[in-house]
């Protein structure tokens, strides 16, 4: 893949507490080595409850989640309704495959912003809540045996700075041979 600047920002949310969903906002502020300032997910070490209670001094790998907005139009042929900030994504992006970058590329979010991404979100069934039957859209086994995870992927930020929707994002692939992306 090659540097390219075709995509962009649809939605940005956060939220102080650990819910599901997450309530869009106008803008939010990515702090570098944290995550999104004010988000419960933010912070040097894990902060997913799960993870917590397994160790809580694994680094946060997990700072910022994204979502490729074209999911909710593949979802909604599906009979789901998806809106952004409602599968707790931070980050609702558009005219990029997420799913299909190498680890450790970086996207350039407006001005300052960049983040590096670690690898793909593995879900929980919580997502049945949203709509029977979600979970096994989101995540399945294809005819050759491997599973397909397409509910975004996570990252660290690298240099803070603010989001908006209608921000461009450039992608930066990493140095080196490409590598798929596998969950974090």
């Amino acid at each position: 893949m090659t540097e390219s600047s075709s995509g962009h920002v649809v939605a940005v949310s956060r939220d102080d507490a650990h819910r599901f969903s997450k309530p869009t906002r106008e803008s939010i502020t990515l702090i570098a080595g944290i995550g999104v300032e004010g988000d419960s997910h933010a912070g040097v070490t894990v902060q997913h409850l799960s993870r917590i209670k397994r160790d809580p001094t694994t680094p946060n790998l997990r700072q910022v989640h994204l979502i490729h907005a074209e999911l909710f139009d593949d979802m909604a042929e599906r009979g789901h309704e998806v809106t952004p900030g409602v599968l707790g994504e931070n980050i609702t992006t558009a005219g990029i495959d997420l799913l299909g970058l190498s680890r450790g590329t970086r996207l350039e979010f407006g001005e300052d912003a960049v983040i590096e991404i670690t690898g793909l979100r593995n879900p929980c069934t919580q997502i049945n809540g949203l709509s029977e039957g979600l979970m096994k859209e989101l995540v399945h086994v294809d005819d050759a045996g491997a599973t397909v995870r397409l509910a975004g992927v996570m990252s660290v930020v690298l240099a803070g700075g603010v989001v908006r929707p209608g921000d461009g994002i450039r992608v930066i692939p990493p140095a080196g041979r490409f590598e798929p992306l596998q969950p974090v």
